[in-house]
């Protein structure tokens, strides 16, 4: 992996980028309920994210482009929802730059809801939303083919992990498998019990990328209805 983010192309922030990918990940780091100031790399939204850029980077093949998206401000801001534009622009600069290639996204909280927005983008297969912040309107929104996996701490007091798993509830209607597991212990910062963070994030996103080829970390009852498992 390089020592830091290549150039930006836009809201593209490449991480690693190989010479012909054959799949890539995007990650979007969380923000703020309502905020108008800059995003900037340095904030702490951002650099918690670091940790699972490196996870990534080790566990996926180096065929596989890995790379942020740059929001313009650091808040959803209602109605507005800043952060669901910019990945979505995100998303076009990777098919300028990379072809159509088969794309996964990560998310976490205020990213997770704009990961969610915007896993109906022709390219996405699939969404893996740590600690997402979905409020109970939040809709499941067009996930006919995709993957859709959560994992939510089981301590978390910022975002909800029941809204999590109520909507995982209703996105099984429509995605081709949801899951959502809660991480004992677990808070909404993922300080609490980084290394399984970082493990699991990056094999469920090894799994996602190549179902056939990478087995799925998590149980069966994940993908089942019932009490949601704590892992």
């Amino acid at each position: 992996m390089t020592a830091g983010p290549l150039p930006a192309t836009g809201a593209l922030v490449p991480l690693r980028l190989p010479a012909r990918p054959r799949a890539a990940v995007l990650v979007l780091h969380g923000g703020r309920a309502d905020g108008l100031g800059p995003a900037r790399p340095w904030q702490l939204a951002a650099l918690r994210m670091r940790p699972f850029h490196r996870a990534l980077a080790d566990a996926l093949p180096d065929d596989v482009l890995l790379a942020g998206v740059r929001y313009r401000v650091r808040g959803w801001n209602g109605t507005r929802a800043d952060p669901v534009p910019d990945t979505l622009d995100a998303l076009g600069q990777l098919a300028a730059l990379a072809g159509p290639v088969p794309t996964v996204l990560v998310g976490h909280s205020m990213g997770g809801r704009a990961a969610l927005r915007a896993a109906g983008h022709p390219q996405v297969g699939g969404l893996l939303a740590l600690a997402p912040w979905w409020p109970p309107d939040e809709e499941p929104g067009p996930l006919a083919g995709r993957r859709v996996v959560v994992l939510h701490g089981a301590r978390d007091r910022v975002t909800a992990p029941a809204d999590s798993a109520d909507l995982v509830r209703r996105a099984r209607g429509t995605a081709e498998r949801a899951a959502m597991a809660l991480v004992r212990d677990g808070d909404h910062a993922m300080l609490r019990r980084p290394g399984f963070w970082h493990g699991t994030t990056a094999a469920v996103v090894a799994h996602l990328l190549d179902p056939g080829g990478r087995p799925d970390p998590l149980p069966p009852e994940c993908y089942a209805p019932g009490p949601v498992p704590v892992l």
